[in-house]
């Protein structure tokens, strides 16, 4: 690997984004469909799944999308990023009407994103392709609990026929500590099949701060292991801006939290302004997952996105859906994006 992302000076960062938000007009919208799930991990929080269908009214889901789109319109983002999740968000019955209606208005630029257990049949996701293939870029997060993943071939198989079509893909590892030499090999199973793997660490049920018992080799490979690639060199998704103006970069947002890099408060951040998140089983609109601040609505009474971009209040930012998206440290005479460029 050619570039070592400990050689980051995180303590002198001041501007951090996604690359797609800070030289473009793009709006990102993370939406949990529900919390039902056909698995029941060991691991899992409670509160991170339902053992019955939850989802709301595909219409309903439908009539958000146009409200979503006509506020980020009215604030100058005509580019769209929509991430999927669940619960297992394949159980919704209206999936594939959302991705169609997606597709029917993509602005300048539209993408989709899904984090799926890759449970459903190759029959489903043929027709997933279908519709996939239509946006300008679509890529799932396939999250690996080995607890049912009982054939790797047929997992691995299912995320080939996948990324033939050009989808995106990437496998979710959450390594737990206690078993993360097996973890380990089962992950490079994958990664040498050409496929990326996320390995994640676990976090404590309320999502705050990485669980105790990581010894420094772990830590280590979670810091630069298996970085994320299309071909021989790293694909970078996040700019990282120090104070004398030099760009650093990661992979992707989820290493974050790696190096314990996820306390924002203070900074001037742009979620609620130009993304959002809807979240179930309460149906309420955020600036961010973790985010203290009050919601901006309710997918049921409507939602009104901030005017600006405002300050975290939030005392981490564990997400990496919630730190990708482009914030400044408080002072710091950095534009926040330039769409531009």
């Amino acid at each position: 690997m050619s570039y070592d992302f400990t050689k980051i000076p995180l303590d002198r960062i001041e501007r951090v984004g996604q690359i797609s938000m800070l030289y473009s007009d793009m709006f990102t919208v993370s939406w949990l469909l529900g919390r039902y799930c056909n698995y029941k991990c060991s691991y899992c929080w409670a509160h991170g799944r339902a053992d019955k269908p939850d989802h709301r009214p595909t219409e309903l889901c439908l009539y958000t999308i146009d409200e979503i789109k006509k506020q980020a319109r009215a604030r100058g983002f005509n580019s769209f990023h929509f991430s999927l999740s669940g619960g297992e968000p394949t159980l919704h019955p209206g999936y594939l009407e959302i991705l169609e209606m997606l597709s029917d208005d993509m602005g300048n630029y539209t993408s989709i994103h899904m984090t799926t257990n890759l449970s459903r049949g190759f029959k489903w996701f043929g027709n997933y392709v279908d519709k996939a293939i239509k946006f300008d870029r679509a890529s799932i997060t396939a999250s690996l609990h080995r607890e049912y993943v009982k054939d790797k071939s047929v997992f691995a198989n299912k995320l080939l026929f996948l990324k033939r079509y050009g989808i995106k893909i990437t496998i979710n590892m959450v390594m737990v500590p206690q078993v993360f030499d097996e973890l380990y090999d089962i992950a490079k199973y994958f990664y040498d099949k050409g496929l990326n793997v996320t390995l994640k660490p676990q976090s404590d049920p309320h999502a705050s701060y990485i669980v105790k018992g990581y010894t420094d080799d772990q830590l280590a490979i979670l810091h630069n292991g298996m970085p994320q690639s299309d071909g021989p060199k790293p694909t970078m998704q996040v700019e990282l801006m120090d104070d004398t103006g030099f760009k650093w970069y990661m992979d992707q947002a989820e290493r974050f939290n790696a190096f314990n890099f996820n306390c924002f408060k203070g900074w001037k951040c742009s979620s609620g302004y130009r993304s959002i998140i809807i979240r179930e089983p309460c149906g309420s609109i955020k600036r961010s997952y973790s985010c203290i601040d009050g919601p901006l609505g309710n997918i049921e009474t409507g939602f009104k996105l901030f005017d600006e971009p405002k300050e975290c209040i939030s005392p981490s930012c564990v997400s990496s859906a919630d730190s990708k998206i482009p914030k400044r440290k408080k002072d710091s005479t950095l534009e926040l994006w330039r769409m531009n460029d």
